[in-house]
């Protein structure tokens, strides 16, 4: 059964400095008649080590509250606190330099921090190990399949020296197989290094699988509409009878919260 929208609820453990908090966050594209509110009062705390799911409808305001957390754009209204995380954002695309070796790919994050050649160097093979590409730094991004180019951009994020990590859709466009096999991996790199992440995604079963709460934010205007908790015990499977019936129950919410939006834009 779904949580109320308590302090626990949203992550906020008594005595715990939340690593990600959102109190009451708008934005509002454009002017006047023509400005579109993407996200209304949106409430919602991520706490050191959680690793939450966003889901919604497509359009509900999932990439555009990532992009506000990681300092990408402003919010209208509200406040958003990660001054004390060092955040990492995971596009739906590697974004890979196509001109640049895997391993010069993923010391951009760190010649960004001045680090030096020989250290950045031995980073970034220390990076690509923890993805399981050890060895194929010298390649190029077109050398790799998809799954592989997403494990070097999860590299990059980490080169970061992150603690919160932002994946918007990162697996989206990978086959079921190769998906299955990166969220396996990126759970052992979440408990080893202690991350918080905050997940955007479309796919339920992908979001039950992963993350210890899955929040539904409702159609545009974004809102946080539910909030549930995930008590499975890990590791999970995708295909379990478990991640099915609480996937099912999290389905029947969105169905719910898609077609009160479809009724509400009905012309009258």
């Amino acid at each position: 059964m779904s949580a109320p929208l308590t302090e626990q609820a949203t992550g906020r453990i008594e005595g715990q400095r939340p690593a990600i908090r959102l109190e009451a966050v708008s934005k509002i594209y454009g002017q006047g008649r023509t400005a579109l509110l993407a996200l209304d009062q949106v409430s919602l705390s991520v706490a050191p080590g959680e690793f939450v799911c966003l889901l919604g409808a497509s359009g509900c305001g999932k990439s555009t509250l990532l992009s506000l957390v990681a300092g990408l754009d402003r919010a209208t209204a509200g406040h958003i606190d990660a001054d004390d995380s060092r955040v990492a954002l995971m596009f739906q695309e590697p974004a890979l330099f196509p001109w640049l070796t895997v391993s010069a790919n993923v010391e951009m994050a760190l010649r960004a921090k001045g680090v030096g050649k020989q250290e950045r160097r031995d980073r970034a093979a220390e990076f690509l190990d923890i993805v399981h590409l050890g060895g194929f730094g010298k390649k190029r991004p077109h050398e790799l399949s998809g799954g592989m180019r997403q494990r070097v951009a999860l590299a990059r994020a980490l080169a970061q020296d992150a603690d919160v990590l932002l994946m918007d859709e990162p697996f989206g466009a990978l086959d079921a197989m190769t998906r299955d096999l990166l969220h396996d991996e990126l759970e052992r790199i979440w408990r080893e290094r202690s991350l918080s992440v905050l997940f955007v995604t479309h796919n339920v079963r992908e979001a039950v699988r992963l993350g210890d709460r899955v929040v539904l934010l409702s159609s545009r205007p974004g809102r946080v509409v539910e909030d549930f908790p995930v008590e499975l015990q890990r590791p999970r499977r995708t295909d379990s009878g478990e991640v099915a019936e609480l996937a099912g129950e999290i389905t029947g919410r969105l169905r719910q919260e898609v077609l009160r939006h479809a009724r509400q834009e009905e012309p009258a």
